[in-house]
């Protein structure tokens, strides 16, 4: 599924708090392929989600690098290909990697509808109409678009996980985020919203995702990354992670999960 072209290289991230006294991620090193479906699973506590908000910066890192379109972004300057300094444009770093949360953060005064064109229109200058059409073609890719008048106070979980997923599309991310997107999600709309992931992966989209869905990383991703303590302690393909997980603590914690 992967190309080689290396979109995001990570080496030895590091977060710690509490003057070092917690490692939340202890030296982290790993790469992003474009058109990776990378899945990170591990118990609660292990990283997981600290690494995935590091990579675009919501979490600022205590160490390392993460090198993304050639750029270290960890640094708040670079020097560009003219050999000049330059600012770290950290919104439109953002606006390259879109971000799914396990809460779907929509806007509830606003419309499915306004809260899909809110970005495209005030962050990359995109006309109402031109932002509506392009909000309402992704609302039609996820069955959603009768619901564009409609509130999120109407909607479903699974149905607002959706519209979370196809706003973040809306600004034609280079990778998509997911942060455990199905986990405050009642059981039976889990399906709806990782079909909608399964496609995008079908289409070839580059995704990390942190998900307890087992089923998700087995199925759908091409690379899976076990974190423990704040470690990468074993990654690889599915096959191999669920199939002869090498790493005592990944077989312990795949004898609980599975």
């Amino acid at each position: 599924m992967a190309t080689r072209d290396s979109l995001i290289q990570v080496t030895d991230l590091k977060k710690h708090y509490n003057m070092g006294a917690i490692k939340a991620l202890d030296g982290v090193t790993t790469e992003i392929y474009q058109g990776d479906v990378m899945v990170v699973i591990g118990p609660s506590g292990s990283g997981k989600s600290t690494f995935l908000r590091s990579l675009n910066l919501l979490e600022e890192p205590t160490g390392g690098a993460i090198i993304f379109d050639g750029i270290d972004i960890t640094k708040k300057k670079y020097k560009d290909k003219d050999g000049k300094m330059v600012k770290l444009d950290i919104d439109g770093l953002r606006q390259k990697m879109g971000m799914v949360f396990q809460h779907f953060n929509l806007f509830p005064h606003m419309t499915i509808l306004d809260n899909m064109i809110l970005a495209p229109t005030k962050v990359k200058g995109m006309n109402r109409d031109e932002a509506a059409e392009k909000a309402l073609q992704l609302l039609d890719r996820v069955g959603l678009k009768d619901r564009a008048d409609a509130y999120p106070i109407q909607l479903s979980g699974g149905q607002k996980q959706r519209v979370a997923i196809v706003r973040a599309l809306a600004m034609e991310p280079e990778v998509m985020l997911f942060d455990e997107p199905t986990s405050a999600l009642d059981p039976e709309m889990v399906g709806e919203v990782l079909d909608v992931m399964k496609e995008l992966a079908k289409e070839g989209m580059t995704m990390v995702c942190v998900t307890h869905e087992m089923g998700f990383a087995k199925e759908v991703g091409n690379r899976v990354l076990f974190m423990a303590d704040g470690k990468l302690l074993e990654e690889g393909p599915p096959e191999a992670i669920f199939g002869n997980p090498q790493h005592p603590r990944l077989k312990d914690f795949l004898a609980k999960v599975l």
